[in-house]
């Protein structure tokens, strides 16, 4: 190093080590104190000479999860698409702010461009507004604060003071991120109404349209269902339509959580089937950071609601946002909507995957994933030792158990129950330290079901059939012994 700071030549080995690591195992499991202590020593005053660094970046990539292994099938993302990543690298080398027409010329253009596009893939318009925020949960919250502010357009200025509470409405299934913004929104926990779902955990649309009659009657005001497609345990989508029909006759914003599912928009196939009804939302949140397979984060939010974002955020900060500058301001209104200053340029992201690969490798990608789910589901619906919760998988979630054989043929008892929930964690702690396979468990307390395995499948790494078949045999061989 012939500077204080390695410059980008001195690091070009550093690079290629990183961009060129494809380790063929999964995970290397180290117990949390352990690898603490290591890391924190690398931490020194004098810092490090270039070969600490590459033994360090070594040390790290060694300790990282493959989330590219295609046995990597515990969490709702993936390892990122080859296409995405080389444009969150772009991204990086340019470390620019996505506030500003002047500062991101190219990355402002590409947000509004893909938005509009969104829009019109998810809406049928593409008139509305839309931005990416920092994830799924601050995404839902973009659709509650628009909801407010349509609702109480003086809230802005004069607060929450002397206003009824506002409810809002989720499943019992949906995620927790409503209860969350609820508390960031001062609208307080305790007025997040979980409605009842069904089995197969979509919201029982009947017990939503009584909560909102219940709410009316105790004076308060019904601010907003969030819908969800594809739960996060079960992979449930609610009826949006029936629900649709409910908050246009109540007046009430649908805001739709589609961070899982949305990626079905891409095949007429499966929207037909899986998000009838979401165009009558009036705002939606997908995350395309998980089945789509950009890399971490690329959420967006998208509502048909023209100019609502900006009468919620903007603030016109006079030393960033001037009227007078020597181009159209308009292009500058993407970084006044937002709640935050400083914002990655998570639209690049998927701009390039689009712009390379095209809807209709999206659409093929994400039709054969859902078939990978389809195929293990009926590989496994009828094999001794397994057992399904619900007879066909959902989204490309499948929940189930491993029955080892002294437990089969017996009545199902709740200490029965409580066992094989046992062995579902077993099971997976056996497959992951032994480094064949990290897949999800889950209880559904709200049904009262005990932990069970949940198979969760991403357009990247592509699925196979043989996967899913090695999934399955693995599963067998460490359940027999349980």
């Amino acid at each position: 190093m012939s500077s204080i700071i390695p410059s980008m030549e001195d690091l070009r080995p550093i690079f290629e080590q990183i961009i060129t690591y494809a380790p063929k195992n999964l995970i290397n499991f180290v117990i949390p104190q352990e690898l603490e202590e290591n890391i924190e020593k690398m931490l020194t005053n004098s810092g490090s000479k270039m070969e600490n660094i590459t033994s360090n970046v070594d040390f790290v990539l060694h300790h990282c999860v493959n989330t590219s292994h295609p046995m990597f099938v515990n969490q709702l993302y993936g390892g990122p698409n080859p296409v995405g990543l080389a444009a969150a690298c772009l991204v990086e080398k340019m470390n620019t702010n996505q506030h500003t027409y002047e500062v991101a010329p190219v990355f402002v253009l590409t947000e509004r461009i893909v938005l509009r596009h969104l829009r019109k893939l998810f809406f049928g318009s593409d008139i509305g507004d839309g931005i990416f925020s920092p994830g799924g949960s601050f995404g839902n919250m973009y659709g509650l604060i628009v909801a407010r502010q349509n609702k109480f357009p003086e809230i802005k200025k004069t607060g929450l003071f002397g206003l009824p509470p506002m409810v809002i409405f989720i499943s019992e299934d949906a995620h927790y991120s409503a209860s969350k913004s609820a508390n960031w929104m001062g609208l307080g926990e305790n007025n997040v109404e979980k409605i009842k779902t069904s089995i197969t955990g979509a919201m029982i649309t009947s017990e939503l349209n009584l909560a909102i009659q219940r709410c009316k009657t105790e004076g308060k005001v019904a601010l907003a269902v969030i819908a969800t497609a594809g739960t996060t345990v079960l992979g449930g989508f609610d009826n949006l339509e029936e629900i649709g029909e409910i908050c246009q006759r109540e007046n009430v914003w649908l805001h739709c959580d589609a961070a899982w599912g949305g990626a079905f928009i891409f095949s007429d196939k499966l929207r037909s089937k899986w998000l009838r009804g979401i165009e009558r939302c009036d705002s939606i949140l997908w995350n395309a950071h998980k089945m789509l397979g950009a890399p971490l984060q690329c959420t967006i939010f998208i509502t048909n609601k023209p100019n609502l974002l900006a009468s919620c955020n903007s603030v016109a900060a006079p030393y960033l946002f001037q009227s007078n500058k020597h181009y159209d301001e308009v292009y500058d209104d993407i970084g006044d909507k937002s709640v935050q200053c400083g914002r990655k340029s998570d639209a690049f992201k998927l701009w390039l995957m689009w712009s390379t690969l095209g809807i209709d490798t999206f659409t093929t990608i994400i039709e054969q994933t859902e078939d990978c789910a389809r195929y293990f589901t009926e590989s496994i619906r009828n094999k001794e030792g397994f057992m399904l919760y619900l007879d066909q998988h959902q989204c490309t979630n499948v929940f189930f158990w491993y029955i080892p054989e002294r437990l089969r043929n017996q009545d199902t008892s709740e200490i029965w129950w409580k066992e094989i929930g046992q062995i579902s964690v077993q099971i997976r702690t056996k497959l992951l330290l032994d480094d064949k396979l990290m897949i999800g468990y889950a209880p559904l307390p709200k049904k009262n079901v005990p932990n069970a395995l949940r198979l969760v499948l991403t357009a990247y790494p592509l699925k196979t059939f043989k996967d899913m078949d090695f999934i399955i045999a693995s599963i067998e061989t460490v359940g027999k012994d349980q």
